[in-house]
């Protein structure tokens, strides 16, 4: 069975970090672009981070461009968001999602995947 599952979300305070995890099962990741994604209440997913498969082109949306920061380990069949400076508006889930055939660009701008975790749930609250 094909899973992607993510974990590290949490409550964090505005200022704080979190790091999110997105592990891969039944496949693997190395022939995939990974992006994070979110959606907060009452509004459209948006694409947040993406990262090609090698790890060596990655996009970032403009929100969070020198707060965040993508990675992959494919030997660990993993990708992280690394998230700094939170902000209360930062409150969403957070989705991972693996596509193929994809630049990152278009992945993160255009919301494409081919698979999707459940999302964990990150709220930024004082």
């Amino acid at each position: 069975q094909l899973q992607l599952v993510e974990s590290g979300g949490g409550l964090v305070q505005p200022g704080g970090s979190l790091r999110l995890s997105c592990a891969a099962s039944g496949f693997t990741l190395d022939y995939y672009a990974i992006g994070w994604f979110r959606q907060a209440p009452g509004k459209e997913r948006e694409g947040v981070s993406c990262i090609s498969r090698s790890g060596g082109i990655t996009n970032y949306a403009a929100s969070v461009k020198g707060r965040f920061t993508i990675s992959r380990d494919n030997a660990k069949n993993t990708v992280y968001l690394q998230m700094n400076s939170l902000k209360p508006e930062e409150t969403a889930i957070y989705y991972c999602a693996a596509a193929a055939l994809t630049t990152v660009q278009a992945m993160c701008v255009q919301v494409r995947g081919d698979y999707w975790g459940q999302g964990t749930q990150v709220t930024v609250s004082s």
